[in-house]
């Protein structure tokens, strides 16, 4: 037997013995790819779970009834006395309870926003919801491109990937056009731009420049309220959204439009 021969079967004896056909892989590297891959999908899983629970733990404990206006009117005396008692600890104690409420995509951030008016005033409650609205909003985004982002590019058909493309080369005027838009769900608008691969920096500013306009109207409202649950008045949402509020805010969002029309007509322009 030759030198090459013996070698060739040393090969196979030991492939053998490993588990592996003599001209394949080695089903221990296999075997350990597909670990870590079934690994790191859990791990991606997690921030989604973690969602998950909280929402359930939510409902299941009934506190969604205190993010309506009925909880705001019977406890408005006890949370204006929790404000003017605690200083600096009221408004980061409501900006942890509103950015927990959006991370969580719970219902009731409307009521929120008033809130943050009726008690801080129109202009520090804004400031406060902005702040923890983005930071609850980059919570979901975060949870969102960590549990599908990769998993949806990987897959992603030709159409997708232009979708994809196209929202990234525009990425900050779309999300601000989203986000003065109240047609659109807040949720759906935290989640979407993570599969289509928006940066944080990008998603961060335009979430936060984006949603300025609607909280202040929502929280102004809340300034006013005050009044209204004196008289024992009803009060809804549909109430602040008029008319001449959505006309201004969609006005904003086709503002938010005129860059994107602008590069695709220079695209278009014939070069000299």
């Amino acid at each position: 037997m030759t030198t090459n021969e013996r070698s060739v079967e040393e090969d196979t004896r030991k492939r053998s013995n490993t588990g592996a056909a003599p001209d394949g892989p080695d089903l221990r590297e296999v075997s350990a790819d597909a670990e870590i891959r079934n690994g790191g999908a859990w791990k991606r899983a997690v921030p989604v779970a973690v969602i998950g629970v909280g929402v359930a733990l939510v409902f299941a404990l009934d506190l969604d009834r205190y993010l309506t206006f009925e909880a705001l009117r019977d406890h408005r005396t006890a949370l204006r006395d929790f404000v003017a008692a605690n200083g600096a600890l009221a408004p980061l104690a409501f900006m942890a309870v509103y950015a927990l409420a959006v991370a969580l995509s719970l219902p009731g951030g409307a009521v929120l926003t008033i809130a943050g008016g009726f008690l801080f005033g129109t202009m520090l409650g804004s400031a406060y919801v902005i702040v923890a609205a983005t930071m609850g909003a980059i919570g979901v985004f975060l949870a969102a491109r960590t549990a599908l982002g990769d998993v949806l590019r990987d897959k992603a058909g030709k159409s997708l990937r232009k979708m994809q493309r196209g929202f990234r080369e525009n990425a900050l005027s779309y999300l601000l056009i989203l986000r003065l838009v109240p047609l659109f769900p807040f949720f759906v608008v935290n989640v979407v731009p993570a599969l289509l691969g928006v940066s944080l920096r990008t998603y961060a500013v335009g979430t936060f420049f984006g949603i300025i306009p609607g909280t202040f109207v929502f929280a102004s409202v809340g300034g006013g309220l005050g009044s209204v649950f004196d008289a024992d008045e009803t009060f809804s949402v549909s109430n602040v959204l008029t008319p001449e509020i959505t006309v201004a805010l969609v006005g904003l969002a086709v503002l938010s439009a005129v860059p994107i029309a602008y590069k695709k007509f220079k695209r278009a322009a014939p070069k000299a």
